[in-house]
Formats: structure tokens, C-alpha cells, sequence
């Protein structure tokens, strides 16, 4: 097993509550770490459809046949039992009993806070991340490689060639969890909106336009936006309110979690069809904004990201929040900085005045230095910068 950053995390709230919600997408994870955490206590996954029956038809009794806890898997599919967690949890007073696992917020984080508030932290687990793959040994070697593969751990352990394993990732994902919310003859049109949004990762999310090309109403557009969110398909980035007597964008911006299936959707199956892929660029500062939303996630932090854009163009990628202070980071994909690749930096910090704190550019290149007050840093580092 590759290890997992939020395994430290993880091993540190379960000190301090009696149970640890994990959420993320299917596939990144999850339980893998979840039977590590707690290797020596049984695990059960309502998947199962008799166990599910038990937990549904008898919770009392299902929840006995773990007296010291438990890790239990997709537990969205039986709502029914939280409310039976909370009283046990609540009688035992033992710290560290459960760990709880999902992969649809929609599913599962409604239940999970009515029921067990106070008693559950919560962490959310994405693919591996760049300082995961790099100590395990099979980093991919450029950006390039990096950006059609990915990073969701099944590629890595089976050693599987992306494009298979993306596409049943697709079908079984249409399959599994939007048949549950979206009409059956609207698959192949969810199908063509996801694909859509592929072709808008790293850019504003027009929602009218997004409806019109795909031949859907808006509120069905913003209806299936949401879907995608719930399951960790997509997130949007919202616009910074500091205006700095500026007109601003008021439209967030769309970003894939993972470049791999991003370029999948996109069609790109190849090293050398991404690089002279024209949405190369997009995909690079997808695939930064991610890294760097792992970092703070696997930390059990909630990352205060946004982006800024004035009605003139004036734009920084993207602005973090770290206390009373401001951060701007810049994204390139090139491999090659130029005075021009710091101006819009240069800019903002100006601007923002004493609100900025160091200014960073993530780039496609390797190395790291210190220029103009700026931190440049290279793409396999960029976690190391929160």
C-alpha cells in the first residue's frame, strides 16, 4: 500500500472523536486506508445487499456484532443506522470507534450531520497526490505524462493503462450514481454535459451556455453542475470579493479533481496529443489548484481558495486566504518563465498593497528559487508550498 498523507490526520482525530467520516470520490482510496487505520477491527461494507438488510431491517443487533468498533464502508446506503450510532457512541464515551466511509455527499453528509453532530469529524480523501506518488517511486517523470494519467490509485497499483481504466471509471460512474437521480433516457445527454464540462476545465462557468450547447434547460444544467460536484467529479472556484476600486467577474470557475479523466473526456490519448492539446494549459492549472486542495485536505484543513478577475482581464489564478492576509499564486504551464510570466503578480501585489503576503509562481519547469520577492516553484513541488 502506497502510503497516504491523511493517514496521520486521520489517526489524530479518531484520538479526539469516537468516529472519523471519510468521504471523496470512488476510487481514491477510502477503504484501503480506512482497513489501515484500523486493521485490527472488523470491517463490513453495506454495498453487501444482506448486510445492508441486516443494518436496515435490525440496527441494534447489526451494530452489536462490532463491540469495539468498526470500519464501515459506503454507509450512505443505510441512513437508518447513524441515529443508532449516535445513542451507542454516545453510551460508550470511548474515543476512536468508527470509521465511516461514503462516496456521495449528497448521500451521505445530510444524514451524517443531523445525526452525528459533534460525535464525527470529518475528512475528505482525494487521489493520490504529487509527494505521495514521488515517495512511493512511480511519479510520472514530466508534466505531460503527469497530466494524461492522473491520479487515482487503481492506475498505479494494477499498473493499467489510463484510457482503460478511465473509461469504465465513466461507464460505471453513470451507471451507479447518476442512475439514481437523473431520468434513464437522460444518461447519454449527462454523458455529453460531463464531456462539455471537460472542454471547460480552468475557465468561467457560463451555465447558459453550458445549457444551450447541450440542448438542456438552465435549471437542469445547474441541477447536473451540482450532481457532478456531490460526487467529487468536478469543484468551483468562486471569485475573491477584494475589488480594489475594480469591476469584478461574478461567475466562478469549473475545475476537474483529475487531469486524467479530464483529458479522457477530451479525447486525449496520447503524451504527444497533450502537448499540442490546446486546452494544456487549462489542464496544468487543474491539476495545480488540485494538488494544492490535497494539500489541504489531507491535512483535515478546508481550503479558502478563490480566484480574482477584473472586468478589464486583470486576473490572478489564484488567491488564498491565510488568516488577514491574501496569497496570489500565478500558474504557467510553460517550462520557460519570462519577465512577462510575473507581470500580472507584480500587478495584484501592488494593488492589494499590505494585504499580500509572498506572492508564488507554480510553473511547468523543475526547479525552485526566489525572484523579485516571488517564490517560483516547479510542479512537483507545488504542495510543498502550504
Amino acid at each position: 500500500m502506497i502510503t497516504r498523507i491523511a493517514e496521520k490526520t486521520i489517526r489524530k482525530l479518531l484520538r479526539g472523536f469516537p468516529i472519523v467520516t471519510l468521504t471523496g470520490p470512488r476510487q481514491s482510496g477510502k477503504t484501503t486506508l480506512a482497513k489501515a487505520v484500523f486493521k485490527n477491527k472488523p470491517y463490513t461494507s453495506l454495498e453487501e445487499p444482506d448486510l445492508r438488510e441486516a443494518a436496515n431491517n435490525d440496527p441494534r443487533s447489526f451494530l452489536a456484532r462490532f463491540p469495539d468498533g468498526a470500519v464501515l464502508d459506503e454507509v450512505q446506503r443505510c441512513p437508518k443506522i447513524l441515529s443508532y450510532l449516535q445513542t451507542l457512541v454516545d453510551a460508550d464515551r470511548r474515543m476512536g470507534l468508527y470509521i465511516l466511509t461514503g462516496s456521495q455527499q449528497f448521500g451521505l453528509m445530510s444524514g451524517v450531520t443531523q445525526s452525528l453532530a459533534g460525535r464525527t469529524s470529518f475528512m475528505e480523501l482525494l487521489p493520490f497526490a504529487v509527494s505521495e506518488l514521488a515517495q512511493a517511486g512511480i511519479l510520472p517523470a514530466d508534466i505531460d505524462n503527469m497530466l494524461l494519467t492522473g491520479c487515482y490509485p487503481p492506475i498505479y497499483d494494477r499498473k493499467l493503462e489510463p484510457a482503460a481504466w478511465l473509461s469504465a471509471y465513466v461507464t460505471a460512474y453513470v451507471e451507479r450514481d447518476v442512475r439514481q437521480m437523473l431520468k434513464i433516457h437522460e444518461l447519454e445527454t449527462f454523458q455529453r454535459f460531463v464531456r462539455l464540462c471537460a472542454g471547460r476545465t480552468g475557465q468561467l462557468l457560463n451555465l447558459s451556455s453550458l445549457a444551450t450547447e447541450c440542448g438542456i434547460t438552465h435549471n437542469t444544467a445547474k441541477a447536473w453542475i451540482s450532481v457532478m460536484e456531490a460526487s467529487y467529479l468536478i469543484f468551483l472556484l468562486r471569485p475573491h470579493s477584494a475589488n480594489f476600486n475594480k469591476r469584478l467577474v461574478k461567475m466562478p470557475k469549473l475545475y476537474f479533481y483529475d487531469t486524467g479523466l479530464a483529458a479522457w473526456l477530451l479525447g486525449i490519448r496520447t503524451k504527444e496529443q497533450m502537448v499540442t492539446h490546446p486546452l494544456r494549459g487549462n489542464l496544468f492549472e487543474t491539476f495545480i489548484i488540485a494538488e494544492l486542495i490535497k494539500t489541504k485536505l489531507n491535512k483535515g484543513e478546508k481550503p479558502s481558495f478563490y480566484f480574482w478577475r477584473d472586468s478589464n482581464g486583470n486576473e490572478v489564478d489564484l488567491i488564498i486566504e491565510q488568516n488577514t492576509k491574501l496569497m496570489p499564486i500565478e500558474i504557467k504551464s510553460g517550462r520557460t518563465l519570462t519577465h512577462e510570466s510575473f507581470t500580472g503578480l507584480e500587478k495584484w501585489r501592488t494593488l492589494a498593497g499590505a494585504k499580500v503576503t509572498t506572492p508564488a509562481l507554480i510553473y511547468g519547469g523543475d526547479e525552485s528559487y526566489l525572484q523579485k520577492g516571488i517564490k517560483v516553484i516547479g510542479w512537483k513541488d507545488c504542495g510543498k508550498l502550504l
